[in-house]
């Protein structure tokens, strides 16, 4: 009989509950604190952005939270997402080691952002909110937001960072498809995006930026709350099912993985793989390396500073204690737009002060080429994102084919590039190019830390 390649569980095996990693971490991370008072933030200063709901996720000591029924039953649409074994990357690396992949590209925008838009679309819409306001760097959040918002009924505005909103036309289109309004950021419909473009009328926009922009829009309309795609702890507890899911799926494979590889930008996509097994790992029932990867030219946890700072360019948010290259900080138009942001997540980032994480940069010449070759011989084009994991996982492989050790190693691949096709382009004319940081460039943003 041949050997399973995919390992599919059926829609009863659903999880019915997200795993907060926050109780089992040796010690808490450090709480964000209020731009003006330096004090810790309290749940009062966080209502006007987020609803009840999602306020007390973001801060809970429970160790595990209840899906609620509607949100599992979006879910079902695409999940439980598939586990697969990438058999034909193995035999043309010709390593001993076996590669699993966690495929979210099943989803309705082709990536695991829905994971969390799906639950805060509805905590919001539960509690009467009529309009969400948001972000996106390469438009996969932007797209995720605006298909639950259609689900739920609320209007959705995006402000798409501008560099993305010129390269990615069909992520505009697909978001306006599911019925929101799409604005290049920075943006003339906010003071925050006219300061930016009154310095420089050019500006390429940034994470940050947008960040900027939503939050504006969303505090000013009491009938408005903004969303975030990454970064704060109830993003990345959505995300967990994702690793929930994978557990099991190894059980059936009857493996257990030695390295586990995520790219990491925000953090959402690697936190929701590897808490539910960072949590076995911290119980003693198996102990795999867990692996960060970042691109060279946003590379917030290897060359980042852990400091206070705030999450977006115009110092609306909250100060939050993570990796950061600096509020101000412009990246490179690099095609992985949504590994574009100036800070790692909090939590991410106090796990890796812990040391229970690696992390690793990669410039994209090299992330292109796994994908290319991933492309070749899986059958899927990964986005631009989860190229950086899959080099890294490349290069795990053929450490295993000089040593000759059989890992297991698994990866998230995130979702699909059928809408990032130009950054595939460009790679294949030999158009592209790695934008490394300068060490000055870097020292004059972190210079601006409050």
């Amino acid at each position: 009989m041949a050997e399973r390649t995919k390992y599919i569980l059926d829609e009863a095996d659903l999880p019915t509950q997200w795993y907060n990693v926050v109780p089992d971490l040796p010690e808490p991370p450090p709480p964000p604190l209020h731009p003006g008072t330096r004090e810790p933030v309290g749940p009062a200063d966080l209502a006007p952005l987020f609803p009840q709901a999602l306020i007390e996720q973001e801060v809970t000591s429970e160790r595990y939270i209840d899906i609620p029924e509607e949100v599992r039953d979006v879910y079902r649409l695409w999940r439980p997402s598939p586990l697969y074994r990438a058999r034909r990357l193995e035999k043309a690396l010709g390593t001993p080691a076996r590669i699993y992949y966690k495929y979210e590209g099943v989803s309705p925008v082709g990536s695991h952002k829905p994971n969390t838009a799906v639950p805060q679309a509805f905590y919001n819409a539960a509690e009467g909110v009529t309009r969400l306001t948001t972000e996106t760097g390469a438009g996969q959040w932007g797209s995720a937001l605006a298909f639950a918002c259609a689900t739920f009924g609320l209007s959705c505005e995006v402000w798409q960072v501008r560099a993305s909103y010129d390269q990615k036309p069909y992520r505009k289109l697909m978001m306006e498809t599911f019925g929101a309004q799409v604005y290049p950021s920075p943006s003339d419909r906010t003071a925050a995006g006219r300061a930016i473009l009154a310095e420089n009328p050019q500006s390429t926009g940034s994470l940050g930026i947008a960040i900027s922009e939503a939050v504006e829009q969303a505090a000013a309309d009491p009938g408005a709350r903004y969303a975030l795609g990454s970064v704060l702890n109830h993003v990345l507890l959505h995300q967990t099912v994702i690793g929930e899911e994978a557990l099991r799926q190894f059980e059936m494979a009857g493996d257990t993985p030695d390295v586990l590889v995520g790219c990491t930008g925000g953090g959402s996509n690697f936190g929701g793989l590897a808490f539910p097994f960072l949590r076995e790992k911290l119980a003693g029932r198996m102990n795999p390396v867990i692996r960060a990867v970042e691109p060279a030219a946003c590379p917030t946890l290897t060359r980042g500073r852990y400091a206070y700072d705030f999450g977006d360019t115009a110092g609306l948010t909250p100060l939050l204690k993570m990796h950061t290259l600096g509020h101000g900080f412009i990246p490179d138009p690099i095609h992985a737009g949504g590994l574009r942001y100036h800070g790692m997540s909090p939590l991410i980032s106090h796990i890796y002060e812990l040391g229970l994480i690696e992390a690793l940069a990669i410039g994209q010449q090299e992330c292109f080429a796994a994908g290319v070759q991933f492309a070749r011989t899986e059958g899927i084009i990964p986005a631009p994102e989860p190229t950086h994991a899959l080099a890294a996982c490349i290069q795990e492989a053929l450490r295993c084919k000089e040593t000759g050790e059989e890992k297991v190693i698994l990866t998230a691949l995130c979702g699909h590039a059928h809408l990032d096709l130009p950054a595939y382009g460009a790679y294949l004319a030999g158009n592209m190019v790695d934008n490394e940081l300068p060490d000055a460039a870097l020292e004059e943003s972190l210079a601006a830390l409050p």
